[in-house]
């Protein structure tokens, strides 16, 4: 069973505010702490896909990115990353087939953010 190379990223306001430039979303809940600090969350979260994109750098830097260019990804978020957090995705090949692997992103405190597969 092969397990995929690691990626990891530290969040903080700054990675934050970057990638609501690039990706043009700004909603209030990642950019505005003052908006933010009156959800249920308390305090900006980072955008969903921030987290989910170590996935692919994972994934590229296991198999290389002509491999993973068509690869099926099937995931699902569970919990906010927050300002100060360090995620890492990774994962490991299914013991059912070979083709498909359970992928993972989770915090410092191994919490897991986003779960799911990835399938070449």
């Amino acid at each position: 069973m092969q397990n995929l190379i690691e990626s990891s990223l530290t969040v903080n306001h700054s990675a934050i505010q970057k990638y609501a430039k690039i990706t043009n979303d700004y909603n209030p809940i990642h950019v505005d702490p003052e908006f933010a600090k009156n959800t249920p969350f308390g305090d900006v979260i980072a955008h969903g896909t921030m987290s989910l994109s170590l996935i692919w750098q994972s994934a590229a830097r296991s198999f290389g990115k002509d491999a993973v260019a068509a690869a099926k990804l099937n995931i699902r978020f569970s919990k906010p990353v927050r300002n100060g957090d360090t995620v890492t995705a990774g994962g490991h090949q299914s013991t059912e087939d070979p083709n498909r692997y359970e992928v993972f992103v989770k915090t410092q405190n191994d919490d897991v953010v986003i779960k799911g597969w990835l399938e070449l």
